[in-house]
């Protein structure tokens, strides 16, 4: 039985077969397990046809509703042939139960991170990214979790602070660091909510053949623009300036760009971090996470980890990247 401890203990290779099959799919016994902590996604060969995607939600993460908003999101922006890798429909849902879990297969779509170090790649995904922003901002999430700084800094450090996983003589400077970063974080930010990709790192991006697909819809939500934005940026800071140039020329082919929301970039980095350590605490229960992450609960991470947190202290205080 699936367990919070063992999420996924009644997911096999025959139940995989059998959940998909029972879309009507004639399954010929090739599965290759892809890479997922979060979820379990899976490459099923399909007889005579292209396989295709499963992916087995992980069990009382999200509500049925809420994965229907990141299905209804993924289909607003196929019809607007925005190079997303949409849910395959099966009478009329995309969203099914097997064995009590929630799953959805998808189309294949191969290829490789794109070089964020090209211009010609950053700005083919300003373009794109503006096109997404364009769908997003027509409706919000109803559902879906929206980026609240103050709140979700708090929720981060709750989570780390009671999994009772961090080494005891890093507490109190934890504590602290994260008390002192909480009275940082400015009372007003320069945004608007719209629905968002809400993790845009490379690993989320297919390139094959000048085809560029936004991928991995799992984190989507309600937040600024610049979330899917400043996570592209890597390097140094004039490296970063230049990039940020990039990005928003191929951005403002279809919508401003949020200039205003460039001095917002250090206060998400600062959630990333944080959110990233009660993560790992969150899952540590799950065996998947000790075995893939066996340095989360030594002293070198926590060090680095605070160390992380202290220099974004300064960083909140630092010029903001400029547009021009």
């Amino acid at each position: 039985m699936t367990t919070p401890e063992l999420p996924y203990s009644d997911l096999t290779p025959d139940s995989v077969m059998d959940a998909v099959e029972s879309l009507g799919f004639q399954c010929d016994a090739r599965i290759l397990a892809l890479n997922s902590y979060e979820n379990r996604v899976y490459q099923v060969g399909i007889e005579d046809e292209q396989p295709v995607i499963a992916k087995f939600y992980r069990p009382n993460r999200w509500s049925r509703a809420t994965i229907a908003e990141e299905h209804a999101f993924l289909l607003q922006l196929a019809e607007e042939d925005v190079p997303v890798v949409a849910p395959l429909q099966h009478q009329g849902d995309t969203l099914f139960n097997a064995n009590g879990y929630h799953f959805a297969l998808f189309p294949r779509r191969g290829g490789h991170a794109p070089e964020l170090s090209r211009e010609h790649d950053l700005e083919l995904i300003g373009r794109w990214l503006a096109r997404i922003h364009q769908v997003g901002a027509r409706q919000p999430f109803q559902h879906r979790h929206t980026i609240q700084p103050a709140a979700d800094l708090s929720q981060a450090a709750q989570q780390v602070l009671a999994s009772g996983l961090m080494p005891e003589d890093y507490r109190d400077a934890y504590q602290s660091t994260m008390q002192t970063l909480a009275q940082q974080l400015p009372e007003q930010l320069p945004w608007n909510t719209l629905r968002l990709h809400g993790d845009l790192h490379s690993g989320n991006l297919l390139l094959r053949d000048q085809a560029l697909f936004f991928v991995d819809f799992d984190d989507c939500l309600q937040g600024p623009a610049i979330q899917d934005i400043w996570m592209l940026l890597s390097g140094q800071r004039d490296e970063q300036q230049a990039q940020i140039r990039t990005i928003a020329e191929g951005y403002e082919v279809f919508r401003p760009f949020p200039s205003e929301e460039l001095v917002s970039i250090e206060v998400l980095r600062t959630l990333r971090i944080a959110r990233y350590a009660a993560w790992l605490s969150q899952r540590w229960s799950d065996p998947a996470f000790p075995s893939a992450f066996p340095w989360f609960t030594g002293h070198a991470f926590w060090s680095q980890h605070l160390l992380a947190l202290r220099e974004q202290q300064a960083s909140l205080f630092d010029e903001p990247l400029q547009r021009f």
